[in-house]
Parts: C-alpha cells; sequence; structure tokens
C-alpha cells in the first residue's frame, strides 16, 4: 500500500531536503578539493586514489550554510580529524551555529558517593 495525502507530502519534503544538502555539499567538496592539496589541516595524512573520500571539509565557523567560493570557511579535515573537532566543538561549550552558547555538562553523579559509602560503612 502506498502512502498519501499529508503523510506523502512530508516524505517528499524530507526527501527533497536530503537531495538539495547533498548537491550542495557535492559542491563545495568539489570546490575545495580543487582549492586546497587533498591532506588533512591537523594530521597532515595525504590522501589520492580511493582513499580521497576519507577527506572532509570542516566548516570552520560550523556553518554548512557559509561556503565562501574562496573557501576561507573550509578546511579539509580526514574523518577522524573531522569527528574528533566536532566532539572538541561540543566539549569546550563553545558557540553553536545558530549563536547560542551551550556549556559543557557540569553534572557530576558521582560526587556523594564517598559520603554514601561511608555512612553505610559505619
Amino acid at each position: 500500500m502506498t502512502s498519501s495525502g499529508p503523510a506523502k507530502k512530508g516524505e517528499d519534503i524530507i526527501a527533497e531536503a536530503r537531495r538539495a544538502r547533498q548537491l550542495r555539499e557535492e559542491g563545495y567538496r568539489e570546490q575545495a578539493l580543487k582549492l586546497f592539496p587533498p591532506v588533512c589541516g591537523r594530521c597532515g595524512r595525504e590522501f589520492e586514489g580511493r582513499k580521497l573520500r576519507e577527506l572532509t571539509v570542516h566548516h570552520k565557523d560550523h556553518d554548512h550554510e557559509n561556503n565562501p567560493a574562496d573557501g576561507s570557511n573550509w578546511e579539509l579535515l580526514c574523518l577522524y580529524c573531522h569527528d574528533n573537532e566536532h566532539q572538541k566543538h561540543l566539549l569546550e561549550g563553545t558557540a553553536a551555529p545558530d549563536g547560542a552558547n551551550t556549556a559543557p555538562a557540569t553534572h557530576q553523579p558521582f560526587a556523594a558517593l564517598k559520603d554514601l559509602l561511608n555512612k553505610k560503612n559505619r
């Protein structure tokens, strides 16, 4: 049974958004690969041939819509360094792409554990 009505329209909108994002990403990736040598900007590893697909474009300001033709917001990073860069961004609590300030996690679930264990052993 095929879906119809609002559900189908929603699926179409999502599919179109994904296609548009993929085309946009392919566009700035190809531009970045023409502008920069195929080397990870963090670890310095060089890429060629089939391994070139492991080289990604990182947006320095974390805004995927900011794609200047001169590549000033991009750097090429390998998959591992790219993941590490985004983890570092999350942990540091730096400004999110929308400008909101996100603080690092401060909850310490085991902070009172020592006191609880001492009470139990008395």
